[in-house]
């Protein structure tokens, strides 16, 4: 089951307030480590966590 956007957006803002700085890291790590188990759509979810999280920290961290 995919997530809808806005819940992607809620679970970054989490991410991002429980992990600081590490959580595009986290995201990523994430998303590599499904990819290599096969689960595409889950790390198609995290990739997309990834990017809202990129978004959240703004272009000045790019």
């Amino acid at each position: 089951m995919r997530m809808q956007e806005i819940d992607i957006h809620d679970y970054a803002r989490q991410l991002l307030d429980a992990h600081g700085d590490k959580a595009v890291v986290e995201a990523a790590q994430k998303a590599c480590a499904l990819e290599a188990q096969g689960q595409s759509d889950e790390a198609e979810t995290w990739r997309h966590i990834e990017a809202a999280l990129k978004l959240m920290r703004g272009a000045r961290e790019s």
